[in-house]
C-alpha cells in the first residue's frame, strides 16, 4: 500500500507536498518522493526512509513548480530499495513523471515484453505503467491510459505530470485503491485520502469513478472522461486498517465502518459466551472497534497497552524475530489495568500471527486473569495481488489453521474472528473486493502469474528503514 498526492496551483507547490505526504505515512514508511514542475523543467527528491527525512527544508526549496506530485512507498513488488522509490521520471516523448497506489498483477509478462524495447532502471510496477504511458501518449492522455486499462490487470491509482499538458490522474475500472480530488479556489488536488484535503483546506469534488482520467491543464482548465468503466470493487481493508479513522472514502466514514465492526463482533462475543472484565485495544487502528464492542458489551473499555511514540515506525520487518523484538519495544503494559482481569483484547485482523503472540505473552505477563483476543475482520485466507503486502499463501496463518489452532499458537484463553456476515453488515460486500476473505477477485488472475508473485516475493530482501507499523498482526 501507498500514499500519493498531487496539485495544480498558481503558486509553488513542494510544501504542501511535504505536508500532504505527512498526512499519508500511515500508507508507507519505506519511500517518500516529490516531483515538481514549473513548465520548463523538472525536478525532484526521492529516497529511502520517512517523509520528514527524505524532504528536508533545503530540498523543498529547491523542487520549484506550480504542478507537484507526491509518494510515500511500501515495497509490494521491487526490493524496497532506493532505485524504486517514486515518482518515476521519463524525457520522452516529452517530459513526464508519475507515481501510482496500488498493485500490477501482471507485471512481470509486461516488464518481459518492455525489455525487448526499452531499459528499465528498477523494479517497480509504476515504472512500466510510465513506460506504456509514454509509447501510446500522442498527446492525448486518455488515449494512453486507455492503453494501460486494456492491457494491465491490477488495482491502481495514478496521477502523472506531463510536460506542456498538465496534470492528469486516472484509476483503474473497478477502483480498487481509494483516490479524491478536491479544489481550492483555483487550486485542484489529488490524494488517495480525504484526510489531506481537509488537512490543506481543499474542498472534496468527488471520488474518481472506476475507471476515470481527469486532465487539469496548465491553464486549469478541467476535463473529465470515463476511459473503462467497470463494477466498483474498493478494498475492504482500507476500512478495516489502512486508512486513517478520519478520512472518508468513496463517500463512507472509515471511523463509523470501525465503530459498525465493533458493534458486529459484540455479537460474535457474546455467542462465544466470552465475559471480559475490560476491553483493550491494540493502539492505534483497532481503537473505534474496542469502543463499540465494550459499549455494546457494557464492558468498561480501557487503555491497556501504551505505545511509545518514539520508537519510529517500521512498516514491514523482515523477520519473526525482528517483529517480536519491535512489539516488545512499542508496546508497554499498563499493568494497573490488566492485573487480576480478563481481558478482551482487540485487533483489527491476523496476517502471520507473529506479533498477535509476542502481544499475548506481554499481557499474561503483566498479571491477565485470562486473554480474549477479538479480531474485528474475518480469517485472512488468500493472498491480496492489489497492493496489501499478504502475496503469498504461506504466510497467511488461517489458510492453513483452524481458529482453535491459531488460538493455540497464540495462547489465548478465545479467538473471537468477525464473521463474514458481520462484515457485509458492518461495511458492506457488492461494491468491494474481499478477496482476501472469501477469495473472489475482481479481475481474473491466471495461476502462474500467482506463482511467480509468490516466487518473486519469497526471493525479495527488504531493505530495513528507519521506524515500523504494527501491521503484521
Amino acid at each position: 500500500m501507498c500514499g500519493i498526492i498531487g496539485i495544480k496551483g498558481n503558486d509553488e507547490v513542494a510544501k504542501e507536498l511535504f505536508v500532504g505526504l505527512l498526512a499519508l505515512q500511515h500508507r508507507g514508511q519505506n519511500a517518500a518522493g516529490i516531483s515538481t514542475y514549473d513548465g520548463e523543467r523538472f525536478y525532484y527528491k526521492k529516497d529511502t526512509g520517512l517523509v520528514s527525512r527524505v524532504l528536508s527544508e533545503e530540498y523543498l526549496r529547491r523542487l520549484h513548480g506550480s504542478i507537484g506530485i507526491g509518494h510515500v512507498r511500501y515495497p509490494t513488488i521491487g526490493s524496497g530499495g532506493e532505485e524504486d522509490a517514486q515518482p518515476f521520471l521519463i524525457n520522452s516523448p516529452v517530459g513526464m513523471a508519475m507515481v501510482h497506489n496500488g498493485n500490477i498483477v501482471n507485471y512481470f509478462e509486461l516488464r518481459r515484453t518492455l525489455e525487448k524495447r526499452r531499459y528499465l532502471n528498477s523494479f517497480c510496477d509504476v515504472e512500466v505503467l510510465l513506460n506504456i504511458f509514454a509509447e501510446n501518449f500522442d498527446k492525448d492522455p486518455f488515449k494512453a491510459t486507455e492503453k494501460i486499462m486494456d492491457i494491465t490487470n491490477g488495482g491502481y491509482s495514478v496521477i502523472a505530470i506531463v510536460s506542456g499538458l498538465g496534470l492528469f490522474a486516472f484509476r483503474d475500472p473497478n477502483a480498487i485503491r481509494p483516490f479524491i480530488f478536491g479544489r481550492r479556489g483555483e487550486n485542484y488536488i489529488f490524494a488517495s485520502e480525504s484526510v489531506v484535503l481537509q488537512i490543506l483546506d481543499y474542498k472534496v469534488i468527488k471520488d474518481l469513478e472506476p475507471g476515470e482520467g481527469i486532465l487539469i491543464d496548465e491553464n486549469g482548465k478541467v476535463t473529465q472522461r470515463i476511459i473503462k468503466k467497470g463494477a466498483p470493487r474498493h478494498c475492504i481493508f482500507e476500512y478495516i486498517y489502512f486508512a486513517r479513522p478520519e478520512s472518508f472514502l468513496d463517500g463512507l466514514s472509515v471511523y463509523q465502518k470501525r465503530l459498525n465492526l465493533g458493534k458486529e463482533l459484540s455479537k460474535e462475543t457474546q455467542r462465544q459466551g466470552v465475559k471480559p472484565d475490560v476491553v483493550v485495544p491494540i493502539p492505534d487502528t483497532s481503537r473505534p472497534t474496542a469502543i463499540a464492542l465494550a459499549e455494546e458489551l457494557d464492558v468498561p473499555y480501557r487503555e491497556g497497552l501504551i505505545k511509545n511514540r518514539y520508537i519510529l515506525r517500521t512498516f514491514i520487518m523482515s523477520t519473526d524475530e525482528e517483529r517480536a523484538m519491535y512489539i516488545k519495544y512499542k508496546l508497554n503494559p499498563l499493568v494497573s489495568e490488566l492485573r487480576g482481569k480478563k481481558v478482551l483484547l482487540v485487533d483489527d485482523s491476523i496476517v502471520r500471527g507473529t506479533t498477535s503472540r509476542q502481544i499475548v505473552r506481554v499481557v499474561r505477563n503483566a498479571g491477565a486473569k485470562e486473554i480474549y483476543f477479538a479480531i474485528s475482520a474475518p480469517p485472512i485466507r488468500n493472498p491480496c495481488y492489489y497492493g496489501i503486502d499478504m502475496q503469498t499463501r504461506s504466510e497467511l496463518i488461517a489458510r492453513e489453521k483452524s481458529v482453535e489452532e491459531i488460538r493455540e499458537v497464540l495462547k489465548a484463553d478465545a479467538l473471537i474472528y468477525q464473521t463474514l456476515d458481520g462484515l457485509t453488515r458492518a461495511i458492506g460486500k457488492e461494491s468491494f473486493c474481499r478477496a482476501c476473505f472469501d477469495g473472489d477477485y475482481p479481475t481474473k488472475i491466471k495461476g502462474k502469474e500467482m506463482l511467480e508473485i509468490e516466487e518473486k516475493r519469497k526471493k525479495v530482501t527488504r531493505k530495513k528503514t528507519a521506524g515500523a507499523d504494527l501491521f503484521d498482526v
